[in-house]
């Protein structure tokens, strides 16, 4: 049990940097920067949700996201912001964690921070949401209740991620395919520790030589929290493409978190009818699909917004989109919640 030395008297808990670090990432808890925009953008804690307090509807948007079971640990820049938006959650009926000192305390104590999106997906059931960090092109990073699981985890490609400082150990690392804007074994290594399962297709594991091979059609657990990965064909479809990306090869992932929280990530494909299939043979429908978007290698747009219909996600990230404009697919897409990220 953690035992925090500040005192509770205003209905939250004021806590050192030390303190918040080992509080933060507990489970049942979650994080929320509540400075500007601009200001998370610059840098904040792994995996903080962005929702500003000087915004009007600041406790609707908060109950929009997270039941009042969880407990929010909150911060800002130097402590003021944050100390007043723990008052408002606190007299609203939220468990409260407010960091003393902010980012600025934070930084200054050597803690762990990165400037990647997060988006919040809730859980209708109540629990736990899932927190997804958009790092870029094909690199996304789910968390939930705790455990994190990196895709396609590369230190360059347009921008550089240490992931060795950026984000914690892996529970577990999956590996679409062996082309380099995927498949990097520094970040891989960098991510590993005693009991991470490392997942890739067999091509991946040739190249590397680590990890465990699965092909499309095979299922596991993914511990600690009991995740169930089911692994799907990602291929070109397209005459005189094939050689990109050729069937029986590429993997695409869904994760199973809880009930009826779901996520899949397509790997490099084209709309192929497989897509119909993990629409049609799950019980839930898919909650959050990461589509990618760039032809010749993988989607043209008007092939996205099939594959979108055939898949029929909640809501849609496309990624791997290089220059390709997607400012229509969200008018072509009316009944699915199309998010556009920097995921270029």
């Amino acid at each position: 049990m953690l035992v925090f030395s500040s005192c509770n008297c205003n209905n939250w808990t004021d806590l050192t940097p030390d303190e918040f670090e080992k509080a933060y990432i507990a489970e049942g808890t979650v994080t929320i920067d509540v400075r500007t925009a601009d200001e998370y953008a610059q840098g904040h804690l792994y995996h903080a949700v962005n929702i500003d307090w000087q915004k009007d509807g600041f406790i609707d948007e908060i109950g929009k996201l997270f039941n009042k079971q969880m407990t929010l640990a909150i911060y800002c820049r130097s402590g003021k912001r944050s100390t007043a938006a723990a008052q408002a959650l606190s007299d609203a009926g939220y468990k409260v964690l407010n960091l003393i000192g902010g980012f600025t305390a934070w930084a200054e104590a050597g803690k762990m921070s990165n400037s990647y999106q997060v988006e919040c997906i809730p859980y209708g059931g109540g629990g736990d949401p899932l927190l997804v960090t958009l790092i870029k092109h094909g690199s996304v990073e789910f968390s939930y209740k705790g455990s994190s699981i990196q895709v396609d985890p590369v230190t360059g490609y347009g921008k550089n991620t240490d992931y060795a400082t950026e984000f914690p150990k892996a529970d577990a690392i999956l590996i679409t395919h062996e082309h380099g804007d995927h498949l990097d074994k520094n970040a891989i290594v960098a991510l590993s520790r005693q009991g991470t399962r490392i997942i890739m297709n067999e091509k991946s594991h040739q190249q590397v030589g680590l990890g465990e091979v699965m092909g499309n059609g095979q299922r596991t657990m993914l511990d600690p929290v009991g995740i169930a990965l089911e692994v799907y064909p990602a291929y070109n479809t397209t005459p005189g493409r094939e050689q990109f990306h050729p069937k029986g090869n590429g993997n695409g992932y869904l994760l199973h978190f809880w009930g009826d929280l779901n996520a899949y990530v397509a790997g490099d494909t084209e709309d192929i009818p497989e897509l119909a299939d993990i629409r049609n043979n799950n019980q839930h429908r898919v909650t959050v699909a990461f589509l990618p978007v760039n032809q010749p290698y993988t989607m043209t747009v008007d092939q996205c917004v099939n594959a979108a219909k055939m898949l029929n996600p909640r809501i849609l990230i496309p990624y791997h989109f290089s220059q390709t404009d997607l400012s229509g697919l969200p008018e072509q897409l009316k009944d699915i919640d199309v998010r556009i990220r920097d995921m270029q």
